[in-house]
């Protein structure tokens, strides 16, 4: 195998960014070989011994499932030259380091924000993503005026995007309690006088709540995801993870769509 540089070999291996990667090496936090490597060294991962911490690449790591809640601005990706952060940049380093290459499970886009999935498990993650799976994804989302009749209908009854023709599960307008849950969980730049929904939806086609409230005159002023299937955002406040437990992974790729009194 060719020798690559040994910050993509970090990067690839979801240690962290390139740039991240580069000043691990400069730290002295990474080993070749039992020797502490230098910036620019190029190694060949299939016959090196590479350490990050004392911790060996590619050591076996269990299935870790996180829950994150995506503040906006954080761009959805493990790495991108482009992006000011990342969700990866959130999660604390013990938990990259135990988990070896973590991946979101679908996408937030940059504006938007709340609960997102970051998994190690392949298999986990197109359960949750998959269409015949039924994990549903519910959103809140703020506008500037509140619906029409003639919206909502549009809305629940079907409109044509470029992947085809889709329709909400469900919308309907949020609680005064969940909405003063939800402006207090967000914090001090929440955005206030804004009209508050929940749509639920059975796929996740991207920026589709956007586009499809977009195509009936409501353009979406804030968008936070509050649920993906039977897991809810709850108290996670912007910028904190937590792993997931073996019994709330299990249930969310089990468990189906939620009844309707539990939506």
């Amino acid at each position: 195998m060719p020798e690559i540089r040994l910050q993509k070999v970090l990067a690839d291996a979801g240690i962290a960014s390139r740039r991240h990667a580069e000043a691990m090496i400069a730290a002295g936090r990474v080993t070749v070989d039992g020797v502490v490597a230098t910036t620019g060294l190029k190694v060949d991962p299939t016959t090196q011994a590479i350490a990050v911490d004392g911790l060996p690449l590619g050591a076996p790591a269990g299935t870790t499932c996180i829950a994150l809640h995506k503040p906006p601005g954080v761009t959805s990706t493990v790495s991108d030259p482009h992006a000011a952060s990342t969700v990866l940049d959130l999660v604390p380093r013990e938990m990259l380091e135990s988990a070896g290459r973590l991946y979101p499970v679908g996408r937030l886009d940059r504006d938007s924000e709340g609960l997102l999935l970051l998994t190690n498990d392949g298999d986990w993650a197109q359960r949750v993503l998959h269409p015949r799976h039924q994990v549903e994804r519910e959103y809140a989302v703020g506008l500037s005026r509140p619906l029409t009749a003639l919206q909502v209908e549009t809305l629940l009854g079907g409109i044509e995007l470029q992947e085809g023709r889709t329709a909400l599960l469900g919308l309907r307008a949020q609680t005064p309690t969940e909405t003063g849950a939800l402006l207090q969980l967000l914090g001090p730049q929440a955005p206030a006088g804004l009209a508050w929904y929940r749509a639920t939806l059975g796929q996740g086609w991207k920026r589709q709540v956007r586009r499809m409230f977009g195509a009936v005159g409501a353009p979406v002023a804030r968008l936070v995801r509050v649920r993906i299937g039977t897991l809810r955002l709850g108290g996670l406040r912007p910028g904190q993870v937590r792993r997931l437990t073996r019994a709330e992974a299990a249930l969310l790729v089990e468990a189906g769509p939620p009844r309707p009194r539990d939506r």
